[in-house]
This record gives C-alpha cells, sequence and structure tokens, in this order.
C-alpha cells in the first residue's frame, strides 16, 4: 500500500503524482479533490509503512481500513466483489489483513512491541475499524 501512496503523492512507480490524482478525486466528485489526494495518499503510505514496520500498528491499519473503505464505496463497488471486473476484491483483502494485523499484533521485530498497544488483540482491532470506519464515513459525508 505504500507504494501505491507514493504513486499518488510524489508520482514514482509508475503513478501520475499528486496533480493528477488530484484531478481524479475531482472526477469522482470530490469538491476539494486535491485535499482527498492528499490524505488518500498519506493514509495509504504511512499506513502501508506503518503495517509494514510495525509501528503504530493500530493506526496504521486504521488509516488503510479507512481508504480501502472509501475507494470500495466511491469506486469499486458498482462493479461487484470481482478484481477482473473492476471490483471490492482487493479492497476488502486489504482491509481485512489490516484488521487482521491489528487484531494479532505485530511481529517480533516490530518497533510497536516497546509500547504497550504493540501486542493486538481485540482492543486494538476494534479501535482501528472503528476509526477507519469513522473516518470513511466522514470522508464519503463531504
Amino acid at each position: 500500500m505504500a507504494g501505491h501512496g507514493a504513486q499518488k503523492l510524489f508520482g514514482i512507480f509508475g503513478g501520475k503524482g499528486l496533480a493528477e490524482t488530484a484531478k481524479g478525486f475531482a472526477a469522482l466528485g470530490y469538491q476539494l479533490g486535491k485535499l482527498f489526494a492528499v490524505i488518500g495518499g498519506l493514509s495509504e503510505f504511512l499506513g502501508g509503512l506503518g503495517l509494514a514496520l510495525g509501528l503504530l500498528t493500530p493506526l496504521a491499519a486504521a488509516a488503510l481500513i479507512g481508504v480501502m473503505v472509501n475507494a470500495m464505496v466511491s469506486v469499486t463497488g458498482a462493479h461487484g466483489l470481482w478484481e477482473t471486473n473492476g471490483g471490492v476484491e482487493y479492497g476488502v483483502c486489504i482491509a481485512v489483513v489490516a484488521l487482521g494485523i491489528a487484531a494479532t499484533g505485530p511481529g517480533r521485530l516490530a518497533v510497536d512491541r516497546c509500547f504497550r498497544w504493540g501486542t493486538g488483540g481485540w482492543p486494538q482491532a476494534v479501535f482501528a475499524l472503528g476509526l477507519g470506519g469513522i473516518a470513511a464515513a466522514i470522508t464519503l459525508s463531504l
């Protein structure tokens, strides 16, 4: 996911960069296309890095859950389930994996192991799901 965020923010890995991403968000009906392009790109970039490094794992999971719910509702939801038809399959997989990592906790070498929230469990999973859902709902309502 960090790579997808980098595509949006920096135009690397074959991405079009922030200006084109902002136009894409505006075409989807977001009135503040550039703002939402930054929010979406940062959510993917920092959320992906956070999960990969085991850094602020519940927040990283929430960021990815929120951005995937948003993508499923605003882009892929109309295309059914399967990715081959442009459906929600990929978004569901990313959101479920993020939730699973929040529930089980980061790995043994994760930065979060130094902190109380680094053990995972239902409180962290509920936090990630709740915060991600609230963020998606707020974004979709604007």
